[in-house]
């Protein structure tokens, strides 16, 4: 950054990625400073800059950078890797000032010394929410939400009968441990503990517990979802169940005309299940379950949609879903899912839904990666134009 850069950067005040601070500063402070940008997309610090942009300079810029780069390695945890650069003013006369470069940390969530964590804010830096810092953790895949235990749940809040049924239903009955010690090396049991993946998966109660962890279903006439639907259903329960009852939703409000095979009928649905189940299953495996709001499922004359809660892990957008990445959010849930059958290892799912629904409709997909949800769009074809 050069002199006039800086000017300009002053002139626009404080944002996301920009603070103006003057010299001296408490390193608690500094410190405070520094992990909220780390913990965030990173920004640049401005030193010898007062609140109401006046450039006020520092009078010794060695002294400052030793100071600054003696905060990010003793007063952050983990210690933060920046960068300074001091900017001597253009004219005679005028102390320099000094720019401190923070990355983004490829190490987050960083604290201070003090045990805080702060993320920026467009007015500056608070502390980070529960929230805030379980999605940190899940980026940096230093903690898997679906593993965190329920402290407010025992052991019988689980329904072993129902875990006995998923082994045998699985081919898994034989493999030589109690179902306690089996609960504790799958993650579904931490001590005495359910886990999130634990209570969706096999508690007696999940939504009494966790509310937001179903299916909204609606059946809309028209194309228009701000209207009243004309059937709705909260589908709730185990997580098998949800699904179960998700597909029955959809075999209901979806057209599924027969073609004339030799002597029989044969069903011919508009839509491949083993599209919709896909979609499905990837809401619920990968969905932000740090994000307190249900998946919804909108029926509509020409299309189908399914909003996910939360964006996806990591960097992934839509094209990277189109392309097949595959990135874990859930893994519990997901290996329970897999030996059930439903989902694959291949992280093929996005790319099998697009060329299903392309054959079966001769369209692509919709999707939409919002700040808050994905957008999942299915078409249908108009009433009418299914094979007879």
């Amino acid at each position: 950054m050069d002199y006039a850069q800086f000017s300009d950067r002053v002139r626009s005040g404080e944002n996301l990625h920009t603070e103006f601070k003057e010299w001296p500063i408490h390193p608690d402070d500094l410190a405070a400073c520094l992990v909220a940008f780390a913990n965030a997309d990173g920004g640049q610090l401005l030193l010898g800059v007062s609140d109401d942009r006046r450039v006020v300079g520092v009078a010794d810029p060695d002294v400052v950078a030793r100071s600054v780069d003696n905060v990010a390695t003793n007063n952050c945890e983990p210690p933060l890797t920046i960068v300074q650069e001091t900017l001597q003013p253009a004219g005679p006369g005028g102390d320099p000032a000094v720019v401190v470069n923070i990355p983004k940390g490829d190490q987050r969530p960083y604290r201070t010394s003090r045990g805080v964590y702060y993320v920026r804010t467009s007015s500056g830096r608070r502390q980070a929410s529960r929230e805030e810092l379980l999605r940190l953790f899940q980026a940096t895949e230093s903690l898997f939400y679906d593993e965190t235990p329920l402290p407010r749940l025992h052991l019988s809040d689980l329904d072993l009968d129902a875990f006995h049924l998923f082994l045998e239903e699985t081919g898994q009955s034989d493999l030589g441990l109690d179902h306690e010690q089996l609960l504790r090396n799958w993650r579904l049991l931490a001590g005495e503990h359910p886990t999130l993946a634990g209570a969706l998966l096999f508690g007696r109660r999940p939504q009494q517990h966790l509310p937001f962890a179903q299916v909204n279903a609606f059946r809309f006439a028209g194309t228009n979802s701000s209207v009243d639907p004309l059937d709705a259903k909260e589908l709730t329960g185990r997580l098998l169940d949800v699904l179960d009852q998700a597909q029955r939703f959809l075999r209901l409000h979806l057209r599924c005309p027969h073609e004339i095979r030799g002597f029989e009928p044969e069903a011919k649905p508009e839509l491949p299940e083993e599209a919709l189940r896909e979609a499905l299953v990837n809401a619920v495996v990968h969905r932000d379950y740090t994000v307190h709001g249900p998946i919804r499922l909108f029926i509509l004359d020409d299309r189908l949609e399914i909003h996910t809660p939360g964006r996806p892990p990591n960097t992934v957008d839509e094209a990277a879903m189109r392309a097949g990445v595959h990135v874990v959010r859930n893994p519990h849930l997901y290996s329970r899912l897999s030996d059930a059958g439903l989902v694959t290892r291949a992280g093929s799912g996005i790319r099998r839904i697009i060329r299903l629904v392309r054959e079966a409709t001769g369209e692509d997909i919709g999707l939409d990666v919002r700040d808050f949800e994905v957008l999942l769009t299915i078409p249908r074809r108009p009433s009418g134009s299914d094979t007879p």
